[in-house]
């Protein structure tokens, strides 16, 4: 059914890579030691800060976000586990992945960079993109289920001896 296929259950890793994806590596691990986990392919996201493109491919700088049930990154930045640069061989026009685009990447350490951030050296653990995930900004910008509410009700009832009417507003918290 394809209210089944859109629905949570449905992984944004390809079938074809799950088997691949070593779920033990957490993205901190990679932080720490990015060239002892050269080679082992793992599901990260976050939100793209930049996109370049180079000779081989298009680059994209991304702040790493931790992924909820449905491998989607969260939208809280403090949860930041740092900055990450991901290549995606195939040339991937940079105009395309706007700045603040949340994506989840699956895709194979190869090592780290030495970059400037601003006037800083940082170094950005590096993957090579298998496959990349784009989510709909407007479901980020939905908003959260919980919080203040309104509604507008009314009812028209019938009984013996006349008619009765009546409404009401509802502001629930």
């Amino acid at each position: 059914m394809v209210v089944a296929a859109a629905g949570c259950a449905t992984s944004v890793v390809p079938e074809s890579l799950e088997p691949q994806v070593d779920k033990a590596v957490t993205f901190s691990q990679v932080v720490e030691a990015p060239d002892s986990h050269r080679g082992k392919v793992i599901v990260v996201g976050g939100e793209v800060l930049k996109a370049k493109a180079l000779k081989g491919g298009t680059q994209l700088e991304v702040l790493q976000l931790p992924l909820d049930g449905d491998q989607e990154p969260v939208s809280n930045r403090m949860e930041s586990k740092g900055r990450f640069l991901a290549v995606q061989k195939e040339f991937l026009d940079p105009a395309t992945i706007a700045e603040g685009t949340r994506v989840t990447i699956v895709g194979e350490v190869t090592g780290s960079s030495l970059e400037k951030m601003d006037e800083a050296d940082y170094r950005f653990p590096t993957l090579d993109i298998k496959h990349l995930h784009r989510w709909d900004a407007k479901r980020a910008e939905e908003p959260p289920a919980s919080g203040p509410w309104w509604n507008v009700f009314g009812g028209v009832g019938f009984g013996g001896g006349g008619s009765r009417s009546g409404g009401g507003i509802s502001i629930g918290f």
